[in-house]
């Protein structure tokens, strides 16, 4: 029985990096898929509005820590998230996996030419991995209200004909949530993980922050300064923080 802390009603697994990739390792070996979701403050802010992502979230098979937010919030009400578990550092661990063990990949998401970027980069880093195919996220489905439209019928077809292990989907939160709860059941991938970003970072699109804020548990800020809308997004931050100091219960 897994161990989780509930923070505004969203089970977050109580594990760490080390502990996330054994886990990556286990569902490879089952047939059917294991769905991994990479909840931040944000995401958990929206859920606390939208009672079906937030059920989308706790019908995960791993549902890890992505904002050090989270791991604070935790820590003020005596509860034990070990560390910040982000989609990114799972995701190169699971190419890390890929890469020992041969599994193939598919990337759906990001701009058109984006994936293609990445796979080239995959390739030259991880040589082992083979990347069996590749869908950019401009297409009708689930994601923008378009549910079971034949443009996402197609992408399914050709993920499953792919015959890919795994599956990064990397449509933004809360639209890959959406996607990947509706479709999981067509897909016949053994792990899938809604990654945001991690697409555009591994095509080399986007860059992470220096190291210096990732250790003080600052990518937020380092974003934040590279773009400056984001502050409509970020601006639920400050309401999480009062939510946690003077609300009861909201996280157990």
């Amino acid at each position: 029985m897994k161990e989780i802390v509930s923070i505004m009603d969203v089970d977050i697994d109580k594990i760490t990096l080390r502990e996330a990739n054994e886990k990556v390792k286990d569902f490879l070996k089952k047939e059917k898929p294991s769905i991994i979701y990479t909840p931040n403050t944000e995401i958990i802010m929206a859920a606390d509005k939208d009672p079906f992502l937030k059920d989308i979230l706790n019908d995960g098979d791993l549902t890890i820590a992505d904002g050090i937010g989270l791991v604070y919030a935790a820590r003020i009400k005596n509860k034990d998230l070990p560390e910040r578990v982000t989609g990114y550092d799972l995701s190169l661990n699971i190419l890390e996996i890929a890469n020992k063990f041969g599994y193939s990949i598919f990337l759906l998401g990001g701009k058109e030419g984006i994936g293609e970027i990445a796979k080239e980069k995959i390739k030259q880093k991880y040589p082992n991995v083979k990347i069996v195919g590749v869908q950019n996220g401009y297409f009708k489905g689930t994601h923008i209200g378009f549910k079971d439209h034949k443009e996402e019928k197609k992408v399914i077809s050709d993920i499953n004909k792919s015959k890919a292990d795994i599956l990064f989907v990397g449509l933004g939160a809360p639209k890959q949530e959406f996607w990947i709860h509706e479709n999981k059941t067509k897909l016949n991938n053994k792990v899938i993980i809604g990654n945001g970003g991690t697409i555009d970072h591994l095509a080399g699109i986007v860059k992470r922050a220096p190291q210096i804020y990732q250790n003080l548990g600052i990518e937020w800020l380092y974003r934040l300064i590279k773009e400056p809308n984001r502050i409509k997004r970020q601006k639920v931050l400050p309401l999480f923080v009062l939510k946690v100091l003077f609300s009861k219960n909201i996280i157990r």
